[in-house]
């Protein structure tokens, strides 16, 4: 299944939760994450069901004035 993360094309398996993408693209904390521009608490991950051609922002926090 194609998902879009961060602008780039990735392949998941069929039925992958938000947290098995997120482990799939090694993600290092800290990070808030959006579906489709929806935030998704991270309590959330591992019940979020993806679907094809879902949008993913990974956003790491910026420190810094």
């Amino acid at each position: 299944m194609r998902v879009i993360v961060n602008l780039k094309d990735h392949d998941v398996p069929s039925g992958c939760k938000l947290s098995d993408a997120i482990a799939l693209l090694n993600a290092k904390p800290p990070y808030a994450v959006a579906v489709n521009l929806n935030f998704i608490p991270k309590t959330k991950y591992a019940e979020h069901q993806l679907h094809e051609n879902d949008q993913i922002e990974i956003i790491a926090p910026v420190t810094g004035g």
